[in-house]
């Protein structure tokens, strides 16, 4: 199955001159049609029958047909039931890269595991996935009636576009196919009964972001940040983009808050201190907790193994199940 399959299957719906991007990896198809947003609910059934027509074609597992057509942020439409197993979404992001956004997202979910929840961790990163490697995940996802199973490790159903393509493959994809591989992964995956499901979002306030908060629907956000100023600031433009989509902020988390020497004990603030706790009392969101900058953390998610695991009884690993139990507290609210 070839994308030169795919675009001769399309040939008889006279759809060339709206064809966005195909792309066709493992038997999952995705295909984007550009529409303005007024052709968008006259072009659905068109969609819908496109959709149909590959998902019957010899050797597609799945496919997607997703609209370029986009609804205004400040008041996303209703949502299809995508995740009906899942009690609860967290969305853990940042407004910037750099900050531990990822390993935060991890650490937390396996903590959240540890404490009895059943939960799902799904990497929403499409341009940088990261939780294969992080996890220690090298195997694919089956495929079962259309439905991708989720890999599991360290308590964890486990869900990446990292799982689907090469290390080394770069995605250069526009806006509607990241929106299409998100659909895939959280409608098209066998999620099953779970608490929580952790997304780990990429940084920033884009596609993935509003795809997420109009599919989803979110209980709740937890911003990282580290402490200093211009991190803070792009946390802050976090915080309003899911104010203005209607997803509450569960708190803020401060990463790389401060580290201490292993031989002599001695304390350095690298990036400053306290600025995230300032910060959620300044906007009146929670402060989640600081988590230090350990030479634990880098090693353990370089092997593959969560520090959470790794070094269960260390500072780092308390740290990230008090942020664990805090967010555990939120929800249940």
């Amino acid at each position: 199955m070839t994308e030169d399959d795919i675009r001769a299957a399309l040939a008889p719906f006279n759809i060339a001159n709206r064809l966005d991007g195909v792309h066709v990896q493992g038997g999952m198809v995705q295909v984007s049609l550009a529409a303005t947003r007024d052709e968008a609910a006259k072009l659905e059934p068109l969609r819908r029958e496109v959709e149909a027509a590959l998902r019957a074609m010899p050797g597609v597992k799945s496919a997607t047909v997703v609209l370029t057509a986009h609804a205004a942020p400040s008041s996303p439409p209703a949502a299809e039931v995508l995740l009906p197993g899942v009690k609860h979404v967290i969305a853990v992001a940042s407004g910037k890269g750099g900050v531990g956004k990822s390993t935060v997202a991890v650490n937390l979910a396996v903590a959240l595991a540890q404490s009895g929840l059943k939960t799902g961790l799904l990497d929403a990163d499409i341009y940088g996935p990261s939780l294969p490697k992080m996890l220690g995940i090298t195997s694919r996802p089956e495929v079962r009636d259309g439905k991708m199973i989720p890999l599991e490790a360290w308590g964890l159903k486990v869900m990446s576009i990292g799982f689907l393509v090469p290390e080394e493959k770069a995605l250069i994809w526009r806006g509607p196919m990241v929106m299409g591989a998100l659909n895939q992964m959280l409608g098209q995956a066998e999620w099953g009964e779970l608490d929580v499901l952790v997304v780990d979002m990429p940084p920033g306030t884009g596609d993935a972001q509003l795809t997420l908060a109009q599919k989803a629907k979110p209980h709740g956000a937890v911003i990282v940040s580290t402490p200093q100023d211009i991190a803070l600031l792009d946390a802050r433009r976090g915080v309003q983009m899911f104010a203005q989509v209607g997803v509450p902020v569960l708190g803020i988390v401060e990463n790389m808050s401060y580290f201490c020497c292993p031989n002599c004990g001695h304390r350095s603030e690298i990036f400053g201190h306290g600025g995230a706790r300032a910060e959620a009392e300044r906007i009146g969101v929670p402060f989640l907790g600081e988590i230090p900058l350990q030479l634990a953390i880098r090693e353990a998610g370089d092997n593959g193994a969560p520090v959470v695991v790794a070094q269960p009884e260390g500072e780092v690993a308390t740290a990230f199940r008090n942020v664990a139990a805090e967010v555990a507290q939120a929800l249940s609210r």
